[in-house]
């Protein structure tokens, strides 16, 4: 595949992998794309933590399925997030940012202008909407054959400096290699992000993973071979929407949006 193919072709993958192991040469395919990045100083602060045991997995996958349960049915995933939410095309094609939910039980539909009002909230804890969307998010982690935990060494990591920002900065460019080379290898990615949402929860994937003092666990992503025939859960969305260049790219200064960009020239999009 061409590299702007691969790049232009990234996604997150929201639905489940083929059960195969992902392979030891693949695995260390994904490391090297990784350490390959750069860094400041070349400092590499990255560390991974590589996942393949069941019962480990298994139990992250809880850890998640809770967590998810847990913030969506207090209201507070939807509070903190909810100008991400689109719930129609023409809400997307106006923002051309965030997720749309394009898929949704019918029982649902006729709710989601009130999907964040205390009615709205009230109705879906009632219908059972968290612990439907945790258990589906259990399953979707339980089915991965791998789970790779990302640290940084805390002597780089330090938040309150800019040695904080270059490592976060690095840690980002090493992700985005590893992100790309999936789809060289027909694999597909997902941030397991729910236990981050509840600091107790994220704390038991630390103490399982036995994560020392001098290394903070940052993200922990699933990953897998993308089967041919991909199954949406019942809840899902898109997000493959982009801003145009004029929305984000200024000239000379920031008082000129750039012009003349809009037009998608990728390749094969004409």
């Amino acid at each position: 595949m061409e590299f702007l193919d691969v790049v232009f072709n990234r996604r997150t993958t929201n639905g489940p992998f083929r059960p195969d192991p992902v392979s030891p040469e693949h695995q260390q395919l994904l490391i090297r794309a990784a350490a390959a990045a750069p860094s400041q100083f070349n400092s590499q602060p990255w560390r991974f933590v590589l996942i393949e045991d069941r019962d480990t997995i298994e139990t992250v996958a809880r850890i998640s399925g809770e967590s998810m349960t847990e913030v969506m049915g207090a209201g507070t995933f939807f509070d903190r997030y909810k100008k991400y939410f689109r719930f129609s095309q023409k809400e997307m094609d106006a923002q051309r940012s965030g997720m749309l939910f394009d898929k949704l039980p019918a029982l649902l539909r006729p709710f989601t202008s009130k999907a964040f009002t205390p009615s709205g909230q009230s109705l879906m804890n009632k219908l059972r909407v968290p612990q439907t969307l945790g258990e589906e998010n259990r399953k979707l982690v339980a089915g991965s054959p791998l789970l790779i935990g990302v640290m940084l060494e805390r002597g780089e990591y330090r938040p309150e400096e800019l040695s904080g920002f270059y490592s976060v900065f690095s840690m980002g460019a090493a992700m985005e290699n590893l992100w790309l080379t999936t789809v060289e290898l027909g694999m597909g990615i997902q941030f397991v992000s729910f236990p981050m949402e509840a600091p107790h929860q994220w704390q038991r994937i630390v103490d399982m993973l036995r994560v020392p003092e001098d290394l903070e666990l940052m993200a922990v992503y699933r990953l897998g071979y993308v089967p041919e025939r991909t199954h949406r859960p019942a809840i899902d969305w898109s997000s493959r929407e982009r801003k145009r260049p004029s929305q984000f790219v200024f000239r000379e200064t920031c008082d000129t949006p750039q012009e003349g960009w809009d037009q998608d020239v990728r390749p094969g999009s004409a």
